[in-house]
């Protein structure tokens, strides 16, 4: 029983920092856009390193370091707060596969998962991973595309930041376009197609691991929940291929709806968590 406390309470910790995560996606990154970075030209000198002219961006993120550091900040410390979602996710999964079991009668497999010489410090049977390979790929695959994604961002803005710091106007559009293109479209593809990538196919996993079993195993708002991952991991995977074809625009049309989707989809998972209560 304390131990089934200790994972309930658990949960509802995490459950707090995704929300975190998703109202600072949702709220926190659009307005700091919106209030901040827009007023100052932000839109136009994006615009710009979109159509090939590189110094316009480096020249305005030299002018305003301050606002964009603070604007990557904010985005790396949202899926930063996240990286331990997928195997949260994972665990849950795990566990009501093993209710799912016990009501259908497998009375061997329940009494070797029950069996407290099987059960991790956190709870979670020893061998709650048998069986479980397209959960497994869902966790791992989560967890890698947050990593990807959090680094990333990070790495762009220090590169970003040092670029800027060492750009004038007088710098010919040459020499900043010669290895600026190259990098930044890496550390974009490395964040947003294969980070947003990964993720996609996190997304799936989880909403096709759910969506299988249905009523039959998970109550209604989750059965919600795992449709909806499907229609979050369709656009993160528009996205990344758009990303792909255009890398130096950094984002595409579908990414700001893909990010929302998933923020709205992760506030949906914690609030799920915090409203957790014990079995009576």
């Amino acid at each position: 029983m304390k131990r089934k406390q200790t994972f309930l309470t658990k949960l509802r910790i995490n459950g707090a920092y995704y929300l975190i995560g998703a109202l600072l996606l949702l709220a926190g990154v659009p307005l700091y856009q919106l209030l901040v970075l827009l007023p100052q030209g932000y839109a136009d000198a994006l615009a710009s390193a979109g159509k090939g002219s590189f110094s316009s961006y480096v020249l305005w993120i030299g002018n305003h370091l301050g606002q964009f550091l603070g604007y990557r900040a904010l985005l790396v410390i949202s899926f930063a707060v996240l990286l331990s979602l997928p195997f949260t996710l994972f665990r849950i999964i795990v566990a009501q596969e093993i209710l799912g079991q016990e009501e259908e009668g497998m009375e061997e497999e329940t009494e070797e998962i029950e069996s407290t010489e099987t059960q991790n410090p956190d709870g979670m049977p020893a061998y709650a991973w048998r069986g479980k390979g397209f959960a497994v790929l869902a966790a791992w695959s989560g967890l890698l595309s947050i990593i990807l994604y959090t680094l990333g961002t990070l790495a762009s803005a220090v590169y970003l930041a040092v670029v800027s710091s060492t750009f004038s106007g007088h710098t010919p559009n040459t020499s900043t376009a010669s290895n600026f293109s190259t990098i930044a479209s890496a550390l974009s593809i490395i964040s947003n197609t294969i980070g947003g990538g990964l993720l996609a196919l996190s997304c799936l996993f989880f909403g096709a691991i759910i969506a299988r079993r249905g009523l039959k195993l998970w109550p209604g708002i989750w059965v919600a929940f795992g449709y909806t991952a499907l229609a979050v991991a369709a656009l993160l995977s528009g996205s990344a291929v758009a990303v792909a074809s255009a890398p130096t625009e950094g984002q595409a049309a579908l990414t700001t709806p893909a990010i929302l989707l998933f923020a709205l989809w992760v506030l949906w998972f914690a609030i799920m968590l915090i409203r957790l209560k014990p079995e009576v």
